[in-house]
């Protein structure tokens, strides 16, 4: 599956493919679309007890890249609705952006893969 929207003037794509029962997404946008980070996601049982899924990261970044903020969010997200492991890897990048920028792109990707 492949997802594509404008947020906050970056356009932000993100692919999803099956690897067996797992999952890999790729996320790529903005000027200068790269690989800044690699994040896995692991489903568990939470430690609350209560019977939901919690879900444990590992995260690998580039030197000066700050690329897991989308991908954490993109792998923990997918991986706590679906119960599979995920791996989301990729970057955006766009010069002089705006905290304002960042703000909105973490807000809505989570909407993107819903819509």
């Amino acid at each position: 599956m492949k997802y594509s929207k404008t947020i906050a003037e970056i356009t932000i794509e993100i692919c999803e493919k099956a690897i067996g029962e797992d999952l890999v997404l790729t996320l790529s946008g903005g000027e200068k679309p790269h690989i800044g980070c690699v994040v896995q996601a692991v489903p568990r049982p939470s430690l609350s007890g209560d019977g939901t899924i919690s879900v444990t990261s590992s995260v690998i970044n580039l030197t000066g890249h700050k690329d897991e903020f989308l991908c954490r969010r993109l792998a923990e997200n997918r991986c706590r609705e679906t119960g599979k492991v995920v791996v989301c890897t990729g970057g955006v990048h766009m010069d002089h952006i705006t905290g304002e920028q960042i703000e909105e792109l973490l807000k809505n990707i989570d909407r993107m893969m819903t819509e």
